[in-house]
């Protein structure tokens, strides 16, 4: 009899989060405070014609969907005295408000920290920017935050919005840390997230050594690179000296090459192996052998 599924954990179950967070980054953390178990609700200027007025629902619309999905959405000028009662209503029973306005905006229009703090104590601020302090009215996007952290490391642009992304689970994490503070003090707290900060947490490896060309895990390694193979691409992440062992092992090559994983004949060795291989022929090697690989098959045209 098998037995019954963990009870899912939902550890913002009870918890009211407002967003006032357009474009990514603060949709994103919404989603995953939703996945949480928290109520979310988002505030959107009103759109000219009907719709939202984020620009992700006009840009990427399947994204804002996705990230949208379970997500109360409310619209309103807050430059009026509509849309301001409006708020204010959704304030009064929220415990925590996203935002990502600079600190300017957000002052013009009367949700500056303390005001905010005064008329709710309780209320909880996770203010979204580019950077951190007095950097935060700066203009800056997801890349200029990656190529200042050395992320960008030629002309291609990078394959993801690590900056944004890492933004959105540090800004999900201070929704957490915000419920704790008022847990143990009693008093809302303002908590800035800033997306800059976020893509230097992400660039800690490369900092370190690890993943610029000569680290362990930047191309030195010869069990923990990408190698093309007959059919596509094969990922190896052989790291671990058992791991090692056993991709050489599986490749015909003696005890001593996993012994010396950072010599350059290792390398070859290896790399002439794969390409002699296809991508079910090594699926099915690591499965033998119980080495991480992942092959990524080229795509075949359609005639």
């Amino acid at each position: 009899m098998p037995s019954p599924a963990a009870p899912v954990f939902s550890p913002l179950a009870g918890t009211r989060v407002l967003s006032l967070a357009l474009n990514l980054p603060g949709p994103a953390a919404l989603m995953r405070c939703h996945a949480m178990g928290a109520q979310c609700v988002k505030f959107e200027p009103l759109a000219p014609r009907g719709g939202s007025a984020d620009p992700m629902s006009v840009y990427a619309p399947e994204a804002y969907d996705a990230m949208h999905d379970g997500i109360g959405c409310l619209q309103g000028d807050l430059k009026t005295d509509e849309g301001q009662a409006l708020l204010q209503i959704e304030l009064a029973c929220a415990d925590v408000l996203i935002t990502s306005f600079r600190p300017s905006a957000l002052a013009k229009l009367g949700l500056g920290w303390d005001a905010l703090h005064a008329r709710y104590p309780r209320l909880s601020m996770v203010a979204i920017v580019g950077a951190p302090g007095a950097q935060a009215e700066a203009p800056g996007h997801d890349l200029s935050y990656m190529a200042e952290s050395g992320l960008v490391t030629g002309a291609e642009l990078p394959p993801t919005l690590y900056a944004d992304m890492g933004g959105s689970l540090m800004a999900s994490e201070a929704v957490l840390q915000a419920l704790l503070h008022r847990a143990t003090h009693g008093s809302g707290v303002r908590i800035e997230v800033a997306l800059s900060e976020a893509a230097h947490y992400l660039a800690l490896p490369r900092h370190w050594g690890l993943t610029t060309p000569g680290g362990t895990v930047g191309g030195a390694h010869a069990g923990y690179r990408v190698y093309p193979c007959r059919d596509g691409r094969v990922a190896l992440a052989a790291l671990e000296p058992h791991f090692a062992q056993r991709l050489c092992a599986a490749a015909g090559l003696d005890a001593e090459a996993a012994q010396a994983m950072f010599r350059s004949s290792t390398h070859a060795a290896i790399a002439a192996f794969v390409a002699t291989q296809d991508c079910a022929a090594l699926e099915a090697l690591a499965l033998a052998h119980d080495v991480p690989l992942h092959a990524m098959r080229d795509a075949v045209s359609a005639d």
